[in-house]
């Protein structure tokens, strides 16, 4: 495993409505974090030429659409986001297990095709950070925000995904179930001082850190600032301490 830097493990989440708003968003913040999300918003309305221009200027690309259809069709996505060359991506746990390896093999015959020594690898979402005990029932899932992750982390790791999206609040749980080389990506971030906006999950990014993320989502806090990159080094700045005796599992 390979230490990183705090700003490594931030990915800025580019939910804004234009390709332009984005690509200028990722120019300001190059150098100062680790990764980009390219998200359901900016993808819908400008397609992959945000995710395409990202990865040609040689930034790192979290694909965050989170796929969830019968396996064919998630393989056949999936094969198409390897072969943009995205860092990372994600399918909905709860689309099953043959669907989470249906990823996984499009991912892989990307790589293939493409030459690359590394396949994206793939994500899977546990249950959203917005969804509090209330949410879940109403869905039918009777079970506690921290059970319903835990059951489709160790679900997604059967199936070969190489990690989960999980808030704060369920890190520990997924990283004693899942073992130190399960990567968790973690939204829900919010500095000490910051509002929880729409997330019901949240924590601090030192908290977060602590608890075993690899990677925290951040977007609001640093996209809706005055000074991104002041908020961004801010925040990195916060999670050093707690990165010290860390290892991570660098992409």
């Amino acid at each position: 495993m390979t230490s990183m830097h705090a700003k490594d493990k931030i990915i800025v989440a580019l939910d804004v409505p234009s390709a332009d708003a984005a690509l200028r968003l990722a120019q300001q913040l190059h150098g100062h974090v680790g990764m980009f999300k390219v998200g359901s918003e900016v993808f819908t309305g400008s397609g992959p030429s945000v995710a395409r221009s990202l990865v040609a200027s040689g930034e790192r690309v979290f694909l965050d659409l989170k796929f969830h259809d019968i396996p064919n069709t998630v393989r056949a996505a999936a094969y198409q986001a390897g072969m943009l060359g995205v860092s990372l991506l994600t399918v909905h746990a709860s689309g099953g297990s043959k669907m989470i390896a249906a990823a996984v093999d499009g991912v892989r015959a990307a790589a293939k095709a493409r030459g690359a020594a590394n396949p994206t690898r793939v994500l899977a979402v546990t249950a959203l950070t917005s969804l509090g005990l209330d949410d879940l029932a109403e869905v039918g899932l009777k079970s506690s925000p921290e059970e319903t992750v835990l059951r489709l982390a160790l679900l997604a790791q059967s199936a070969g995904a190489d990690g989960v999206v999980s808030s704060p609040r369920e890190i520990t749980l997924v990283r004693r179930a899942c073992g130190p080389d399960f990567l968790i990506v973690t939204p829900g971030i919010r500095p000490a001082a910051g509002a929880s906006d729409d997330q019901a999950r949240t924590a601090t990014p030192e908290s977060a850190v602590r608890a075993g993320a690899d990677y925290l989502v951040i977007g609001r806090p640093i996209t809706a600032a005055a000074d991104p990159v002041a908020v961004a080094r801010a925040i990195a700045a916060e999670m050093e301490n707690a990165l010290a005796p860390i290892s991570s599992h660098a992409l």
